[in-house]
């Protein structure tokens, strides 16, 4: 239940987490054996992750450079935010608007290291260590509330992690959703993205080996009908809920996803 979620500060080397194995397919040194090893057990059965994972994370600095850029959004929300890499969402709405500011949230004790030392020198932008899922935690948190005035528009983000989590009445995707845009004023914009696929083999096969690999720290592949249910009430801005490489690419010829047998799913939604 929200608010229950006893978070370690310990940081295990032995069990694999999503944030370190997507930070391992995007080139970066903060992850262990234990990560790299499940990566190469998960690239067997969906063998095209590698740039499914760097399509994902342009489509996150589209997304923020556009926001920021056409729509005029100042403040950030960030949540599972995982490791520090390059272009992070307050480098991107930054370099557009310098006044932008930028709460990242995520559950991993790493995220926290090294994004505290990585934003230390920066008075706009924080990092909070809290589940995604504990939303009074996340809203009512210090950083949150110095940085952020809830009675503008904000961007939330949940960018490729509600696969993290399992269906719930209270603590799953649509509760997070619906409970978190309570908070915000109409005009924000909710950012939302996910594993999906249309073969029920990969759906089964991937979250049982993601389950085991995590320890439980996982919730479901799932289909794009699930995510088209968290956009239900919002404006979906153009062009709509796709395979995320296709979402306002920056040309003809940008990266895009080269096989099928999952897609990162997703788009934008203006609450009315």
């Amino acid at each position: 239940m929200q608010g229950d979620k006893q978070l370690s500060t310990e940081i295990d080397a032995n069990v694999p987490t999503a944030a370190r194995m997507y930070d391992y397919y995007l080139g970066g040194k903060d992850n262990y054996a234990a990560d790299r090893a499940a990566v190469e057990e998960l690239d067997k059965v969906v063998p095209s992750t590698r740039r499914l994972a760097l399509n994902n994370r342009r489509f996150l600095q589209r997304v923020v450079k556009t926001l920021a850029e056409e729509y005029g959004i100042r403040q950030f929300l960030d949540h599972g935010s995982g490791l520090p890499t390059q272009d992070n969402v307050h480098q991107v709405a930054q370099r557009i608007a310098p006044e932008s500011r930028v709460v990242y949230v995520d559950n991993d004790p790493m995220v926290l290291v090294h994004g505290r030392a990585l934003l230390d020198q920066n008075d706009r932008t924080a990092v909070i260590h809290a589940d995604m899922r504990s939303t009074d935690e996340i809203f009512s948190h210090p950083d949150t509330r110095r940085l952020i005035d809830f009675s503008q528009p904000v961007a939330v983000l949940f960018n490729s992690v509600f696969h993290c989590i399992p269906d719930s009445d209270t603590d799953g995707p649509t509760a997070v959703v619906r409970r978190v845009s309570k908070h915000l004023v109409p005009g924000s914009y909710a950012v939302m993205c996910q594993l999906v696929s249309d073969d029920p083999e990969v759906r089964r096969s991937v979250t049982e080996f993601m389950d085991q690999a995590t320890q439980g720290h996982w919730g479901r592949v799932r289909e794009e009908k699930d995510v088209a249910e968290w956009f239900e009430g919002m404006e979906i801005l153009e062009p709509g809920l796709v395979e995320v490489s296709t979402w306002r690419p920056d040309n003809e010829v940008a990266p895009r996803q080269l096989t099928q047998e999952w897609i990162e799913f997703g788009g934008v939604g203006r609450l009315r």
